[in-house]
Formats: C-alpha cells, sequence, structure tokens
C-alpha cells in the first residue's frame, strides 16, 4: 500500500509540475510565472537606482558615462559615436526591450511565433502590406551610409549586450506572460520601427469611398461634396508666399469618369479626422528673452509604455536632448545647444492602389503598358508557435505587391476591409531611404543651413519640420517623399495598366514648401494645407481640419514678450473654432417650444457653454455629440449604403452646407414621404444627443462633463488588463489645440526657449520604464494630464553635477 501511494504522490507531483510548466491557451506557464526567483515577482522595482556601477562589457571601444536624473533620463556621455550609440542601445533595452521586441514582431508579422494561430491572419497581413519588404530596402540604403551604418550596427549591439547579459528571471514581465525570449537585435529591427511609423501616420486611404461615391453619383457631385481645396484655411505656408523656383511639369490631370457598373464592397480603414499635432516657432521680436521660442506636441495613439524615451546623448560632435523612439538610435525631437526643432504629420498621399489585369490564372503575367509584363513572387515563411508553419506567396508588380487576390482573402479578417482584391499597392513606406540621417544631423546642426540639409535625406512619414537656432532663425519645411502627381492622382481607385498612373518621379526637396522668417515673426502647422493654391505641385486634396491651425495663428498673432508659460498655455488650449463658427447658428434653429424638460436645460446650457472644452463642462458633451449627430442626419441617407461603402465630407464641407447652404437638397431625407430642411435637421440632432446622452449617463448633472465623456486613459500597448493607466479626467477635443480624446493626444509635449543657455521643458503620459512594477513607469501621467511640463536637464559636460542627479554609471570594455 505504500509503494501504490508513493506512486500516485509522484505521478500527481509529476502532473503538477508539468502543468505549471506548461502554457495553456492565454494563461502562462504558473509555475515559472509565480517563481519567487524568476517570475513576475522579480519585476518589482524600487524607485532608487543604485547610485554608482561599473559595467564590463565587451564590444566598447572606449568609456562611457551615463547619468540618470530623479525621472529616471539617461544622459548618456560617449568618448565616441559608435560608443555613444553602442550605450544608448543598451540603456534603451534595459528600460523598454519587451516594447520594442514586440513592435518590431507586430510590424513584421511574426506575433505568430509567440502567440500562437491566432495571429496568423494578422501575420499575413503584415506581411503582404510589405512591411518586411520596405524595411530591408531601407537598410540597404542606410548600410551604404558608412556614418550611419556604423551607427545603426552600434545601436544594435548595444541592445544585443543588454539582452546577453539577462537572466530568465531577469526578462521583462510580458516575456514571462508570452513565455518566450528576446531574440538579437539587428538594423533591420530598426528600420521595421521606422516603417510602422510610417504605417501609422501615411497608412490610410480613401480611395475606395471616394471611386464608390463617384460612380454612384457623378464627378459634378462628387467634386461639390469633395472639393480639392478647403472653403477655410490657414495654410502652413503662409498666404501668398512666393516660389522662387521653376517647378519641373507634371502631365494634366485626365477627365474624371465614373463607371456605375462598379461598386467596392470594402470599409477603409480613414486616418481619423481630428487627430493631430501641433508645432511653432516665435521669433526673438515676439519674446520675452529676444531669442527663439519653440513649441511642439505630436498627437498619436498613447500608450504604456510610452511611445517615447527621453535621452540625452553626448559625444565630442554632439549634445542632444529630446525623445527617441525605442529601437532607433539619436534624438527624433528636440534640442541641443544652438537649435530645435519638431514634427508634425504632413498627411501627404504617399499610397495608392492599383487594379491588376492578369493573364490568367498563373497570374504569372500582368497587363501594363500594352503588354503582359513579369509578375515576381516573394514567399513568406510563417512560423506558428504550436502550429504547422505557414508558406504564403505575395505577387508583386512595378507598382508593389498585390495584397490579397481573390484566392488568398481570407473570410474572417476585419483588418482586411481596406483592401480591394486584385489591387497593387503603390506606397513610399516600401522605398529604401536614409531617414536615419535626418535625425543625425539635426542633432548636430548648429544653423539654418544645417538644418535644410539634413532634411534632403528624408523620405518618410512626411514631417512638417519646424526649427528654431539661436541666432534668431525660425522656418518650417513640410518635408518628405513627394511623388509627382497630376491634381488628385491617387483620390480614386486607378488603372493598373495604364503608365499615365504612374507616379512621375519625386518633387525635388529643395522645392518642398519651406518658409523662413516670415514677417509675422512665427510659423506654426497643425496637420492643416501645407500652402495656398499657388503651389504648383499636387500633395494631397485633403488634409486636417484648419480651426486648431487657425486658433494656433490667431493667439501667436497678438503674442508679444512671449515666454516658456505662453507656450505651455497655448499647447493647453481647449478653445473650439468649430464651436464659434457654428454654434450661433445651430442654436438660433433649435425650435425651443418643442423642447421638453430635459431638452431645455440641455439647450439652456449648451447656447450658453463658452466654447471651451475643458474637463468640467457639459456644453462640450452637448455640442460634441450635437454636430456628430447633424453630420450623420444629413449624410447617412444618402453615403451611408451598407452594401457601397462611402464615407461622409468633410467638417470643412459641412460647415459649408450648414453655413451658407440652408436650402440644400441634402437636409432632406430621401427615405421619408416628407421633404427634410435644414432647422428639421438641426433639431431632431439636438433631440437624439439628449435623449442618447440621458440614456447611457442619467439625469444632467456632473455625469454629463466632458472629462467623463471622453474618458481619457493611457491604455497598455498589448492592451494587457491591469497595465495600463487609470482614467483621467482632463479636456481637449479633436477642434481644439489640446487635442485630446479616449487614447490619443500629445504624446510628447516639448517647449525650448533658446538662448545663451538652452532652456527646456518636456512631458509624456507614461515614465521612461517599460516595467509595469517601476515605479517609474508611468510617474508622468498625472504631471501630463495637468497639462504641465517638466523642466528638462540639459547637461553641458559630465563633470556638472545638479542636485537631480541621482545615479552615475559607467560602461567601459572588459
Amino acid at each position: 500500500m505504500k509503494i501504490i501511494k508513493a506512486v500516485i504522490s509522484s505521478l500527481i507531483a509529476l502532473t503538477l509540475v508539468i502543468s505549471l510548466n506548461s502554457k495553456f491557451g492565454d494563461i502562462p506557464p504558473l509555475g515559472k510565472f509565480m517563481d519567487p526567483f524568476r517570475g513576475f515577482w522579480k519585476n518589482a522595482e524600487n524607485s532608487k537606482l543604485n547610485a554608482e556601477r561599473d559595467i564590463k562589457i565587451d564590444g566598447l571601444r572606449g568609456s562611457v558615462e551615463i547619468k540618470f536624473d530623479e525621472r529616471m533620463v539617461p544622459h548618456i556621455f560617449a568618448e565616441n559615436n559608435y560608443d555613444l550609440y553602442f550605450a544608448q542601445g543598451y540603456i534603451t533595452a534595459k528600460d523598454r526591450l519587451w516594447q520594442m521586441d514586440f513592435q518590431t514582431r507586430f510590424a513584421s508579422g511574426r506575433l505568430s511565433e509567440v502567440v500562437g494561430p491566432k495571429a496568423i491572419e494578422l501575420d499575413r497581413y503584415q506581411r503582404r502590406m510589405g512591411m518586411t519588404y520596405g524595411a530591408e530596402n531601407m537598410v540597404k540604403v542606410m548600410m551604404k551610409d558608412p556614418e550611419i551604418k556604423e551607427t545603426m550596427e552600434a545601436y544594435a549591439a548595444g541592445i544585443n549586450a543588454y539582452i546577453h547579459s539577462l537572466k530568465p528571471g531577469d526578462y521583462p514581465i510580458e516575456f514571462k506572460l508570452l513565455n518566450y525570449v528576446p531574440e538579437d537585435w539587428t538594423p533591420l529591427n530598426s528600420a521595421l520601427l521606422l516603417k510602422l511609423m510610417s504605417a501609422t501616420l501615411a497608412g490610410g486611404s480613401n480611395e475606395f469611398y471616394m471611386t464608390n461615391i463617384l460612380n454612384k453619383y457623378g464627378p459634378e457631385i462628387t467634386k461639390d461634396l469633395f472639393p480639392d481645396y478647403p472653403f477655410r484655411e490657414d495654410p502652413i505656408i503662409p498666404n501668398g508666399t512666393k516660389w522662387d523656383f521653376t517647378p519641373v511639369a507634371i502631365p494634366a490631370a485626365p477627365e474624371l469618369l465614373s463607371d456605375k457598373k462598379i461598386s467596392y464592397q470594402i470599409k477603409t480603414h480613414e486616418i481619423e479626422e481630428g487627430i493631430g499635432s501641433n508645432n511653432w516657432a516665435v521669433s526673438g521680436a515676439k519674446t520675452a528673452s529676444g531669442y527663439p521660442l519653440l513649441a511642439n506636441d505630436p498627437h498619436l495613439d498613447i500608450t504604456l509604455p510610452s511611445i517615447w524615451y527621453q535621452v540625452q546623448v553626448v559625444s565630442p560632435d554632439v549634445n542632444a536632448y529630446g525623445v527617441s523612439i525605442p529601437g532607433a538610435p539619436g534624438v527624433i525631437i528636440g534640442f541641443n545647444q544652438t537649435v530645435a526643432w519638431g514634427v508634425t504629420n504632413v498627411g501627404a498621399d504617399v499610397l495608392d492602389w492599383y487594379n491588376i489585369k492578369f493573364k490568367d490564372s498563373s497570374k504569372k503575367e500582368y497587363w501594363y503598358n500594352n503588354k503582359w509584363n513579369e509578375v515576381k513572387t516573394r514567399v513568406e515563411t510563417i512560423e506558428v508557435k504550436g502550429g504547422k508553419t505557414i508558406v504564403d506567396s505575395v505577387f508583386y508588380t512595378h507598382h508593389g505587391p498585390i495584397v490579397y487576390t481573390s484566392e488568398q482573402r481570407p473570410d474572417n479578417f476585419s483588418k482586411i476591409n481596406n483592401i480591394p482584391t486584385g489591387h497593387a499597392l503603390r506606397w513610399v513606406a516600401h522605398d529604401g531611404s536614409n531617414d536615419v540621417k535626418t535625425f543625425y544631423k539635426l542633432n548636430r546642426a548648429k544653423n539654418y543651413t544645417d538644418y535644410r540639409e539634413a532634411l534632403t535625406y528624408y523620405s518618410a512619414p512626411a514631417q512638417n519640420f519646424v526649427f528654431a537656432s539661436v541666432e534668431n532663425d525660425i522656418a518650417i519645411t513640410p518635408n518628405g517623399y513627394f511623388p509627382g502627381k497630376w491634381k488628385g492622382q491617387g483620390k480614386f481607385l486607378m488603372d493598373g495598366s495604364d503608365p499615365a498612373n504612374d507616379w512621375h518621379g519625386r518633387i525635388e526637396a529643395a522645392q518642398n514648401p519651406t518658409v523662413k522668417n516670415p514677417s509675422r515673426n512665427f510659423v506654426s502647422s497643425a496637420n492643416q494645407s501645407l500652402t495656398d493654391q499657388t503651389y504648383p505641385y499636387y500633395i494631397n486634396w485633403e488634409f486636417a481640419a484648419y480651426e486648431r491651425a487657425h486658433r494656433i495663428n490667431k493667439r501667436l498673432t497678438v503674442m508679444t514678450k512671449a515666454n516658456v508659460d505662453s507656450m505651455i498655455n497655448l499647447q493647453n488650449d481647449n478653445y473650439s473654432i468649430l464651436a464659434e463658427n457654428i454654434l450661433p447658428t445651430l442654436v438660433q434653429l433649435v425650435d425651443t417650444e418643442k423642447l421638453n424638460a430635459s431638452e431645455r436645460e440641455g439647450f439652456d446650457i449648451v447656447s450658453k457653454w463658452n466654447m471651451f472644452f475643458d474637463a468640467d463642462e457639459i456644453g462640450a458633451s452637448i455640442f460634441e455629440l450635437w454636430h456628430k449627430s447633424l453630420a450623420k442626419e444629413i449624410w447617412e441617407d444618402d453615403l451611408g449604403d451598407p452594401k457601397i461603402p462611402m464615407r461622409y465630407p468633410s467638417r470643412d464641407r459641412n460647415v459649408q452646407l450648414l453655413l451658407n447652404e440652408p436650402d440644400s437638397h441634402w437636409f432632406d431625407n430621401v427615405h421619408t414621404a416628407q421633404k427634410e430642411t435644414r432647422t428639421d435637421a438641426v433639431n431632431a440632432a439636438f433631440r437624439f444627443t439628449i435623449d442618447s446622452l440621458q440614456r447611457k449617463y442619467g439625469p444632467i448633472d456632473e455625469a454629463w462633463n466632458w472629462g467623463n465623456i471622453k474618458h481619457t486613459n493611457v491604455p497598455h500597448l498589448a492592451k494587457v488588463a491591469g497595465f495600463g493607466s487609470k482614467f483621467l479626467k482632463n479636456g481637449g477635443s479633436k477642434s481644439s489645440v489640446n487635442a485630446m480624446s479616449e487614447s490619443n493626444g500629445p504624446s510628447w509635449r516639448m517647449v525650448v526657449a533658446l538662448g545663451k543657455d538652452v532652456k527646456a521643458y518636456g512631458v509624456f503620459p507614461g515614465g521612461e520604464s517599460g516595467n509595469p512594477g517601476s515605479f517609474y513607469y508611468d510617474n508622468m501621467i498625472d504631471t501630463w494630464s495637468e497639462g504641465k511640463l517638466n523642466e528638462l536637464l540639459y547637461l553641458k559636460s559630465k563633470e556638472d553635477k545638479p542636485k537631480s542627479i541621482h545615479a552615475s554609471w559607467t560602461m567601459s570594455k572588459k
């Protein structure tokens, strides 16, 4: 009996050991995960770093000193540039290794390797969109530049040195949750992260919707509802700017034709209107110090860990501070002793779809330029954890990948709803480029000439580069790879067999729109149109609405004796130009005699609202839903056909319709017998607004406050429950300078005051660490949410010893 009990006990123990060290579905191996020596307990961190640490490491050429300030921001001092980027890679990996690994796997279509079969279609999608293909082309170009080759290899070597120093118990907690280990880094990984930024900022398209609208309503109505230039605009380059170049001839646009036999059953991914960024620079003529001020707040989907990583990089030829992309070397947005720079997204049309005609079912040839051309095949191998390896073939034309043919299209994968079957993708992100060189040069720039030279290396995603220097120069340049296109090219799906539809080279960097030291003594951008209509090249037909830009420019125009607080105050401006434009008309059109008690109370609040989207404003909540409901009231009957997906006109077109076309037939609902008017639409939208808010939030009280309705929070990058932020009750809206929504907003706020001694301030919604168990994981969120900025510690040399330095590490070769 004792032997039997012993055997049973041993079997139970063995079963328990196997179970605790096996992964079941989404549950990590509990034995490993709970292990007090290697499990998640090991990821708890003290708020204090080791004050001094000497790291002996293979690969360095000299010694490096790294000082950590009170917010754990590393200030890296190296004797040469190789060691500088080696150390930057090492320290960034120390804080953000899992984030870097996860984003790289996502971009390259390799999540199935760690999460199993549920990620197969996502991986296929990323491969078919050509993400790795584009990154490989980027690496080829970078490796031809000795300076950048050394930079990329040094950065990768530093990351790998950190990875190799880890024991399993040291791995970030997400590796333990998913039960996998980090792999070695290469320059391709860094390129993938930069391509991921292109996908985020320049990966949306509207051609399918627009083609359906053209085919249903014809050219005249389509042009009226979707004009090539907005009714209200305050462009980045001031109106009336003269162009000091002779433009290259671009073919004229062909006649716009519709084919009412065709409709595309596609729901495309659109870049949401109102999501945007701001930057500006003010010359010394408008500042209290007599030196320029520069401000930047790029708006992106905010996450924990943060999108950005603060760092100062110092070697004999550079001393730059700002934010980097975890996984890429250098400072992307920042400053040095003499200049500062920042970026906002341009929104150029750099992604087009071409219908491809194959010769036969073998798909080995396609028709182009009156002859059959060879189709190239790229084989993608997807390894699947716990499943069979998948081999996928992607067909390439000279345009780019044919993302899905009818045989390759999966049935149940929502992300491909934006991909037309049998169309090739032409996308600037597929082209090789040396964008890292731009930031390498900007980090070392001393003046305007250096700034302009740095921009010549940049391709994608196109950005509005704002600049200021201690020499009192200010400038802004919408910059990147702008394809040569006829006006409107890419607004609709195109015939891939006609060479006239190809891109016509590239606009020379020197002919990108730019302005230096304008008479108004400031430059600015907020994702609006780049220029007035005199600019000779076509960049896109639609940009962000003008309201944020107009508010910024109005305030900067009257600003005098500006200081840092002036810039911070403007970054946090919640006023809505949209409300200023349309609220008086909306209020005037409401038939107050027909309102019930709740509607009357809501009307009284919104009619007296100050037009600021502050967190405690109920009027902001009512207005926001009201104007959105009005758009649906106007357009849903005309453009809401579920069988033929289309889109609504822009906010600018809606304002034009509301204010200046009161008798437009578009106000009528074609599904009813009676003829509705503008007044009917406004009243119906208002009643719907009050009813919807009441159903969801109860009677009108604090629950209706804008901060509660908007419900800002910072989620975990992979949406891991418990690793995101708390609810943040703050203001801002998509139509105000502080363009804040639920989980999209200013991913980094920065203000730089140039002068004899540069001063800078900044904050992002998170912390330096990517470890949820660290004090520095989210220690800056409250400051960010309150609209405040931290003073940035800019060290002139490693001999500086301010009290805010809490630790000093050295790295040296073994």
